[in-house]
């Protein structure tokens, strides 16, 4: 276990720093797409557009979905685990690091992280 949690420590890290390389043309990037409620984050792992939101950060949000489900794929097969346990357990450490007032998404429901 503790193997696991050093990988999915070093795994948020570099997806934190991944985030903030992933810059489409628009100049829009994930803390700017959060910040204006166009960018959320779900249980799962993955981003979605918040509910009332344009969806002026799809594209963006595409992108970081598919290296996030490609990450998660690798963390899942290096540790014998499912897609979703992985997804789940990266949630819980984006979660942590994110400021009050982003949108995210619990078992279906939106609403906006509280400090």
């Amino acid at each position: 276990m503790k193997k696991l949690s050093i990988t999915l420590t070093a795994f948020a890290s570099f997806m934190m720093l991944l985030m903030a390389l992933s810059a489409p043309a628009s100049g829009l990037d994930l803390d700017t797409a959060r910040l204006n409620g166009l960018a959320g984050e779900v249980d799962n792992g993955l981003l979605a557009v918040p509910p009332g939101a344009t969806r002026e950060a799809a594209p963006l949000i595409e992108d970081i979905n598919n290296q996030r489900r490609a990450e998660y794929a690798r963390v899942a097969a290096q540790n014998n685990l499912q897609l979703s346990v992985v997804g789940s357990m990266m949630f819980e450490k984006i979660y942590s690091r994110l400021p009050a007032g982003t949108w995210v998404s619990i078992k279906g429901e939106w609403k906006k992280k509280t400090p």
